[in-house]
């Protein structure tokens, strides 16, 4: 069962006060990820996609990195024990829809399951279905057109909104690399650059040594 942040001992109370109250609470980093070894351990491990092993890291280290499972409800901070994903899915027929990822330390487990509920997706075997009131998620979307260097999502500004949002890019080659765009959106007044610096260094640290992630032999 989720628990509430004591904001009133919290080393970071006169950060929340004052971030809590702005129009416009978000604050954005966009890098490139060299995930040449991930995609190299990912045919090694013979499960799952590339894209489905980037929404993999990137949804356990959120859970690892616990600034990423607080969340904003009635103006207190609700530490959620564990968040799963939500994933825009591209359909047939070029509309969008979403999946929801659960959360799995074991890469097949969540590979398997992924790759069913984003089928379902795409084919339109299960409605759009946004779910505007799940705060234990963290939400996910993927351009695989655009090597972008900046990314702004969508916001409703009359909601309480304080989901991070990741989004990741087409990965571009060259001679030693393959480089993919990865951004991270998130309330600043549930956490601070540290926080968020910290959460891209480890997503560097995994895609630079994947195997440990995705059990595979080096």
């Amino acid at each position: 069962m989720a628990d509430f942040l004591d904001t009133t001992t919290w080393h970071r109370r006169e950060a929340f006060d004052y971030f809590k109250g702005f129009d416009k609470p978000y604050f954005n980093i966009c890098v490139r990820l060299n995930v040449a070894r991930l995609k190299a351990a990912v045919a090694a491990s013979g499960a799952g996609s590339f894209n489905l092993a980037c929404h993999f890291l990137a949804l356990r280290l959120a859970n690892r990195h616990e600034p990423f499972r607080y969340r904003l409800e009635g103006g207190r901070v609700r530490i959620h024990p564990t968040v799963c994903g939500g994933a825009t899915v591209l359909r047939d027929d070029e509309s969008f829809s979403f999946a929801y990822l659960e959360h799995h330390e074991h890469w097949p487990s969540f590979a398997r399951q992924a790759a069913e509920v984003m089928e379902a997706s795409r084919t339109g075997r299960v409605p759009f279905d946004p779910r505007l009131d799940e705060a234990a998620v963290i939400h996910f979307t993927t351009l695989p057109w655009l090597h972008f260097s900046s990314f702004s999502h969508a916001r409703n500004w009359g909601r309480e909104d304080s989901v991070p949002k990741i989004a990741f890019g087409r990965a571009d080659a060259d001679a030693t690399s393959l480089w993919l765009p990865f951004s991270v959106e998130v309330h600043h007044a549930l956490m601070d650059g540290l926080h968020l610096g910290r959460y891209v260094q480890a997503m560097e640290a995994a895609v630079a040594d994947p195997t440990p992630w995705l059990g595979v032999m080096a």
